[in-house]
């Protein structure tokens, strides 16, 4: 799974896990079972990829702006 997850380096995604609704941030690194995220606020966070069931990149428009996604 890890070989998948870095093709998401430096993009901004969207990660689903079992237990929240997602993590939303720019992935920064990949170690063993974890994924750094950083949010736009410069606060990180691990997340164990044993837990993850779905990644996506963040969503844009034509122009390239953000869209708004809904849970």
């Amino acid at each position: 799974m890890n070989e998948l997850i870095k093709n998401y380096i430096g993009k901004e995604v969207i990660i689903y896990t079992h237990s929240s609704s997602g993590v939303t941030g720019t992935v920064t690194r990949i170690e063993d079972n974890w994924i750094e995220v950083e949010d736009k606020y410069g606060n990180k966070e691990a997340v164990n990829t044993d837990y993850i069931s779905r990644i996506k990149e963040y969503p844009r428009n034509k122009k390239g702006k953000k869209k708004m996604v809904v849970a």
